[in-house]
């Protein structure tokens, strides 16, 4: 195990490979199939350093795979994979651990640890990449409630004590532990009340630009996509059909993003958004 001011050092290390400057995460001709079953081929796509990337696509259209593929949990048939300008299948051990803890990820539904409270969960990344006392990881752990905007005796809470949208900034605060600079969001918002999650896309935004993270958010959440996204990524086809801003994708041809993104639903948000703008 290493101290803190080790893993600081080795952050630091893991930056020097970046030669794309504002890209952090490259995928280049991914191709990920379970099976005789292509689920993603020859796909390509770029995260910028600072932005909040809205991932969409059709249900089972490959969403969650790739994530979990960027993330090493599913093996690819294909592709390249850079995080911060290193290769992650070439790199070695030490430099992909060294990539690991520059990661943050929100499972879909929080994929919290039931027999674990909400400070020992936030923990689990500190025990595994950091050598810290446990007074140090308390007061981290604390500083991580706080930062996602729970009260403090919800670190003594365990996830079954909790509601939805507590679990969700529970699990948040997990995906801070070691400050990483990229993190990945599955589905934050599903199952929270409207106002529940434009609170959570607001704590996002100003956790982006407070933290200068960069963030990763699968989503079908079109509120979501019009308040907080930088930019959009479609998957269809087993691949990225378009990216780019929201007015790109309100302007798009392609017919599953114009039923998205202006259909009757999508009206509706826009007539809602002017109301509110001319009110």
């Amino acid at each position: 195990m290493q101290d803190h001011a080790t893993a600081q050092g080795q952050d630091a290390d893991a930056a020097k490979p970046e030669q794309d400057g504002d890209v952090v995460l490259s995928a280049r001709g991914v191709t990920v199939g379970f099976g005789s079953k292509l689920i993603l081929e020859n796909l390509d796509l770029d995260v910028r350093r600072g932005e909040i990337l809205g991932f969409v696509g059709a249900s089972g259209a490959g969403k969650s795979v790739l994530l979990r593929t960027v993330l090493g949990l599913n093996r690819k048939q294909a592709g390249t994979i850079k995080l911060f300008g290193t290769d992650v299948d070439n790199a070695s051990e030490a430099d992909r651990m060294r990539v690991d803890m520059r990661l943050g990820v929100l499972f879909q539904h929080g994929a919290l640890f039931s027999a674990l409270t909400v400070m020992e969960n936030i923990q689990v990344p500190m025990r595994e990449y950091l050598d810290l006392s446990k007074s140090l990881m308390d007061e981290l752990a604390y500083l991580k409630i706080e930062m996602v905007g729970l009260p403090a005796d919800a670190g003594r809470k365990f996830p079954s004590e909790l509601s939805g949208g507590m679990i969700k900034r529970a699990a948040l605060a997990r995906a801070l532990a070691l400050d990483p600079d990229l993190v990945f969001l599955d589905e934050p918002t599903s199952g929270l009340d409207p106002i529940g999650a434009a609170d959570f896309d607001e704590l996002v935004a100003t956790l982006r630009d407070t933290m200068g993270l960069t963030v990763y958010m699968v989503t079908h959440d079109l509120d979501s996509l019009f308040s907080v996204c930088d930019r959009v990524a479609v998957l269809g086809k087993r691949r990225v059909l378009v990216e780019g801003t929201i007015e790109d994708m309100l302007a798009s041809e392609e017919p599953w993003v114009k039923s998205y993104f202006r259909g009757k639903r999508a009206r509706q948000l826009d007539l809602a958004a002017r109301t509110v703008n001319t009110g």
